[in-house]
């Protein structure tokens, strides 16, 4: 009975810790964003992608008030979110729109320039900063990303495919209405905005995965977890090709790991000192979840 209670006070523990940790991202997330829309775009009659971009685009041609648009446009997002991911991403992404609407109704920003190329960029950061937090608080302050997932499920394309279409038919819009300079700077505001996401989302240490197959794969083990301070999975395989046929079906360790971008290079240039060759298989990973990616010292 004893550890069951200690079991659900650390349970309870770590949940008031988690919820702590996305409400203060969703907060900062909705200032964020706010400040870059105040202090920069709005000013300035500047425009985004998404749905931020529908909205700045209604606010100019209607003249009705940004955050009553904002709310708007988003709904629809919101509840195919609640369909299509749970519904506490639904009340998450409905509570931080419904936060930024209202903070984007107070004059608390300062109008910080009116140099059109420092709106693009310094705008775009915020705002992207913005909806980054959000989204690692698990909610999102522009909705199209809801319907990209959605979209994206239905068919063949990929996300990023989507939300690159839909992007070029808002700033195609913006180009025949408010003329190409316009539509252009807001090109430049969304790339700003979609480099700051990936940053707030991936960190600065994008993460590589690395599969190593040598002969010698015990020493480029042992110097990986060694000199690199690394973790290294082995998988069980067998040859698929040989010129020696007799050693076809013979069987082979393949090595597994997981670098910093920045290591890639160092790890390349180590394995290649000890078996010029060597074949090596790089790709991309999102996230990555403990393990030895924080490089630690080990027991010798």
């Amino acid at each position: 009975m004893q550890i069951k209670k200690r079991i659900k006070l650390l349970l309870r523990k770590t949940n008031f810790l988690q919820v702590t940790k996305e409400v203060l991202y969703i907060v900062l997330g909705i200032f964020s964003a706010c400040f870059g829309l105040k202090s920069f775009l709005l000013p300035n009659h500047f425009l985004d992608g998404g749905a931020m971009g529908i909205s700045l685009i209604l606010q100019v041609k209607t003249g009705l008030p940004l955050a009553l648009l904002i709310v708007s446009v988003n709904i629809p997002f919101v509840l195919l979110g609640l369909k299509q991911i749970s519904k506490m991403f639904a009340f998450k992404t409905i509570v931080a729109i419904i936060g930024l609407a209202l903070l984007l109704s107070f004059e608390i920003f300062p109008i910080i320039t009116s140099d059109k190329l420092l709106i693009s960029i310094f705008g775009g950061f915020f705002l992207g900063a913005g909806i980054g937090l959000a989204m690692r608080g698990g909610a999102v302050l522009d909705g199209s990303e809801v319907l990209a997932l959605y979209i994206s499920r239905k068919t063949s394309l990929s996300v990023g495919d989507i939300i690159m279409g839909f992007n070029i038919f808002i700033f195609s819009f913006a180009a025949f209405v408010f003329g190409i300079e316009t539509a252009m700077y807001a090109i430049l505001t969304y790339l700003s905005a979609a480099k700051t996401v990936d940053f707030i989302i991936h960190g600065i240490e994008e993460y590589i995965g690395v599969t190593i197959i040598s002969g010698k794969n015990d020493v480029i083990r042992q110097a990986i977890t060694k000199r690199l301070k690394r973790a290294v999975t082995i998988y069980k395989g067998e040859k698929g090709y040989s010129k020696n046929i007799a050693h076809l079906e013979s069987e082979i360790d393949i090595l597994f790991t997981v670098v910093t971008k920045m290591e890639v290079t160092k790890l390349r240039n180590m394995i290649h000192s000890i078996d010029k060759q060597a074949f090596i298989v790089t790709h991309t990973v999102n996230e990555t979840y403990g393990g030895m990616i924080k490089a630690r010292p080990l027991d010798e």
